[in-house]
């Protein structure tokens, strides 16, 4: 056995619990769970999801990669799944900057805040579903959190959807980063808004 371990209460590590629900119609954004990894490890192992929510060549991964993820997310983040009509399609988090090449560039008192997202179910693509969960997650970030920027990170030229559901909650790109040679894309951006843009809107349910 390992001793520091067995010595450690909060081992085995789980997800962060946070009490935070976001709504809007049909769609809600509940605080992910460790009774969730069914969905996720589904989805984590479809390589046509993977293609565009992964940076790398990734086709599957195990449940003890998939439980690393999110619990390792989780301690910096709000993470949600996201669900429609009470059926799980996708998760989503909004966390804590932790990319140096966008914290080097602004005020280190400033809270930067970053969106992932991933919608599992392929045939709810294209429906407008992670347009409105970027909207929702922006909303509490900004309105709730009381955040100064927020960005969605890294997305790839081969990802024309998620730079949309972006552009339509009125992000803009803060900088375009060539990738190198044998890397799925050619360049990837990072999207900003920034609180003083932010159109707003009535502060949601928590």
């Amino acid at each position: 056995m390992d001793g520091k371990r067995d010595a450690d209460p909060n081992w085995p590590p789980r997800l962060r619990r946070h009490e935070i629900h976001l709504r809007e119609g049909p769609l809600h954004l509940r605080p992910m769970t460790e009774e969730d990894w069914g969905p996720l490890l589904r989805w984590n192992n479809d390589p046509e999801v993977l293609y565009y929510a992964d940076g790398d060549v990734m086709t599957s991964r195990t449940l003890a990669e998939v439980q690393d993820i999110y619990r390792g997310v989780s301690e910096h983040a709000f993470s949600f799944l996201v669900e429609l009509d009470g059926a799980a399609i996708g998760e989503c988090w909004l966390q804590e900057m932790n990319l140096q090449r966008i914290m080097a560039r602004y005020p280190q008192d400033m809270d930067l805040r970053r969106i992932d997202l991933l919608i599992g179910e392929k045939d709810l693509w294209d429906r407008g579903w992670g347009t409105r969960t970027i909207a929702l997650l922006t909303r509490f970030g900004f309105l709730d959190c009381g955040v100064d920027a927020i960005f969605g990170c890294g997305i790839a030229d081969y990802n024309p959807r998620s730079r949309r559901a972006f552009e339509k909650n009125g992000y803009v790109v803060d900088q375009v980063i060539p990738q190198p040679p044998g890397r799925k894309a050619r360049e990837v951006c990072d999207m900003v808004l920034k609180r003083h843009d932010y159109a707003g809107g009535a502060p949601v349910e928590s």
